[in-house]
């Protein structure tokens, strides 16, 4: 493990390097961004290196006071993955990312202002209709033509403020510098990372996101129809040595490498380098983009290896035959988060879609941001930004309505993430509830519809510590131990037979769970006592009776309170939370 800043020293005493679409010397950039992190009082660590062939490299960062934060880095040297780490985790600091998922307490969300300055509040009403005010009319139709979305399941999960209403974040519109006001709900629920980033000018940032927004757009589009694109010549390949290196090491170590131009037919800024794997018959795309040919090649490539040894390179899926799974959402997704979905075989054809084209749409890192934000126009989409420059960064974050979405408008409706906020409260003192809000809760996540395998801490944004029971806790057995706390016999069975079903839980736990539903089921279990007993073992045996005799309720879960105070990582993470936003 190594410093950041011992790694700078190093690196400051060798001349200056420069990477196309950088405004700033990688050397510049590192020490510029660390000096900044550190002023603000994080404190990153490197912890682990990856270079598997010539041209490639990748890194792994964390905070080291607060581990859920971090980022990786990928490049063509050591220092462009340096500071490809260190913007990312500049990115997600400036723009919230890094909290995206959890809650952020009762005390943050009483404060005058919880995640921007100059966020406004919307009064949910009497009825289900979206306030005015709130995005723009024509932006509702979009993200709710049938009206079927409540405005209370636009409230952020990070708040869970139902009393404020909706929180919203203002953002410009780039046609005409209007700003609009996008609820943080909806963007944590559509378009999570897509087009975040962080720079050394606001030009150089912007052109960034925006080439990601066109990368993610273009791959799904690619992905979901099955098309085939066409190769890139050897020759144009062989422009680029370090580049040309890195996939010839690829070749050399037995993979098929197929590189491909992406910009179907010119139009967007986007390549791929594709692995088939000969052993497991694994296909991997991956995608790269930026409006210089050269970047977008090198990103295709980084991102194929970014984290992965060449060891690691089996497991993922054998192209694929039935079109409709390869285009659903979930197959779409998972290619967002690691690129692991499967591939249609007509990806691989011979014959591709496109003819291919030697493009490059930009030499300077203002003509980068002009052309992208010009070509999105000419094809009819509106460009939202928000700027975060208040770590002393340039960040921002993009929005294209209708381009930029990673999940469909559907998951506002039957995948919020507000669902949490109507169980947290109780959750937070689930070991004080009384029998009645037990029986109330439970009938609660009854109604909710909430499937049986869905993590708790994840519906309701906790950051969990890793030794307690709230890890692993899914929906299926918080409902089994609400049942058990109200001595429901029938509703412990059924728990009971989920979670043995399941099983993925402690040999420990689940023992237990297993003696349980044989004490509903015994007439006088105390007459059967020295044969469980024999079965479960005597402390398996009382811990079984002790839930189940209601004289112990919960199985170790412990108070979270209304900060979720009750867990060190989670206090930690609002630590972290407080440095950037005070």
């Amino acid at each position: 493990m190594l410093s950041v800043m011992t790694s700078i020293d190093d690196a400051m005493n060798a001349p200056e390097h420069f990477i196309p679409g950088k405004d700033a010397s990688l050397e510049a950039s590192i020490a510029t961004l660390h000096a900044k992190l550190e002023a603000i009082g994080f404190h990153v660590e490197e912890r682990s290196w990856l270079n598997p062939v010539e041209g490639v490299w990748s890194v792994h960062i964390r905070d080291r006071d607060c581990p859920l934060l971090f980022t990786n880095g990928k490049g063509g040297s050591e220092l462009a993955a340096r500071a490809s780490a260190l913007g990312e985790f500049f990115e997600r600091l400036s723009t919230n990312y890094f909290w995206t998922h959890f809650y952020l307490g009762d005390t943050i969300a009483n404060r005058h202002y919880v995640h921007h300055p100059e966020e406004r509040w919307f009064e949910l009403g009497d009825g289900n209709a979206w306030p005015k005010g709130l995005l723009t009319p024509e932006l509702q139709r979009l993200y709710d033509p049938d009206r079927a979305v409540r405005a209370a399941q636009l409230i952020d999960l990070n708040s869970g403020n139902a009393d404020r209403g909706i929180c919203a974040i203002p953002y410009q519109r780039l046609a005409d510098g209007e700003t609009v006001y996008f609820p943080v709900n909806l963007i944590g629920n559509l378009y999570v990372s897509n087009g975040m980033s962080a720079g050394n000018t606001l030009k150089e940032a912007r052109a960034q996101a925006l080439a990601e927004i066109f990368e993610r757009n273009v791959k799904f589009r690619i992905i979901r129809d099955g098309l085939c694109l066409p190769d890139v010549p050897a020759a144009v390949i062989d422009r680029y040595p370090r580049i040309a290196a890195g996939i010839r090491g690829l070749r050399e170590a037995g993979f098929g490498i197929l590189v491909k131009d992406a910009s179907l037919g010119g139009r967007y800024p986007v390549m791929n380098v594709t692995l088939l794997h000969p052993d497991d018959q694994g296909c991997f795309a991956s995608f790269g983009a930026h409006p210089r040919f050269e970047v977008a090649l090198e990103r295709a490539l980084t991102e194929l290896l970014q984290g992965r040894a060449l060891d690691s390179l089996e497991g993922f899926p054998a192209p694929g035959f039935d079109e409709s799974e390869i285009a659903d959402p979930q197959n779409l997704e998972i290619h967002f988060v690691d690129s692991s979905g499967v591939i249609s075989w007509r990806f691989l054809r011979d014959t591709p879609d496109f003819e291919f084209v030697d493009w490059n749409f930009a030499t300077t890192t203002d003509e980068d941001y002009r052309w992208s934000v010009d070509a999105l126009h000419a094809e009819g989409h509106e460009i939202y930004v928000a700027d975060f420059t208040h770590l002393g960064v340039y960040a921002c974050r993009i929005l294209v309505p209708g381009v930029s979405e990673i999940y469909p408008f559907e998951e506002l409706e039957f995948e919020n993430n507000s669902v949490g906020n109507l169980i947290r409260p109780a959750l937070a003192r689930l070991p004080e509830l009384s029998d009645d809000e037990c029986a109330e809760l439970l009938d609660l996540i009854g109604e909710l519809e909430l499937a049986d395998d869905r993590l708790v801490s994840v519906l309701i944004g906790l950051a969990p510590d890793p030794d307690s029971p709230w890890t692993d806790l899914r929906v299926g057995e918080l409902k089994l131990l609400l049942a058990l706390a109200i001595g429901d016999d029938d509703a412990i069975l059924e728990g009971c037979a989920w979670i043995a079903q399941y099983g993925q839980r402690s040999d420990t736990r689940l023992k237990v769970y297993r003696c349980i539903a044989d004490l509903v089921q015994l007439d006088d279990p105390g007459a059967f006592e020295p044969a469980l007993a024999l079965l479960y073992g005597r402390e398996t045996l009382a811990q079984a009776f002790a839930l189940y005799n209601q004289d112990e309720r919960f199985f170790g879960l412990t108070t979270l309170g209304d900060d979720f105070e009750g867990s060190a990582i989670h206090r930690r993470l609002l630590e972290a939370y407080r440095k950037v936003r005070g």
